[in-house]
């Protein structure tokens, strides 16, 4: 009963983490998009301080430890379906944690320190914007493989 709830924990975080980017490449980029460079810029840095908040931080965290424990029960043997339990784990880490933190973070952290009105602000968001919705698209993919893994565990 315990890993049914944990896989379900799992399958439901990974779905909010899949909304989430699902609605930022369909929404929210294509919006700040249209904004000249510099309010762009400006709106994306308000976003990213605001989107770390409690909330957030414990489902995308929360979530990311809740996977590291079912790992440890599929390699134990205490899951009847370890299979889509590693995979959903490993498309939620890869896809999900490890790109934010490596690659993600770091362009968010680049884009703030940049000067908006810049010579080279419209240059930088123009580039930022491809190569940032693009990884979004893999955090969104990999969310979404994760939740449909863990549906699968619970079938």
């Amino acid at each position: 009963m315990l890993i049914s709830t944990i896989t379900l924990l799992a399958l439901l975080g990974s779905g909010m983490m899949a909304g989430l980017f699902f609605a930022y490449s369909n929404s929210v980029m294509p919006a700040l998009a249209r904004m000249p460079g510099p309010q762009g810029m400006t709106a994306m840095n308000h976003v990213n301080v605001i989107i770390q908040n409690p909330l957030f931080l414990s489902i995308f965290m929360g979530t990311a430890v809740i996977m590291f424990m079912l790992i440890v029960a599929a390699l134990l043997g205490w899951i009847s379906r370890p299979a889509w339990i590693l995979t959903g784990a490993v498309l939620y880490l890869v896809g999900n944690i490890a790109v934010t933190v490596s690659i993600n973070v770091p362009m968010n952290d680049a884009l703030a320190a940049a000067n908006p009105a810049g010579a080279d602000g419209a240059a930088l968001w123009a580039a930022f914007l491809d190569r940032w919705v693009f990884w979004n698209h893999v955090r969104a993919l990999a969310c979404t493989g994760a939740l449909g893994a863990f549906a699968m565990a619970i079938k």
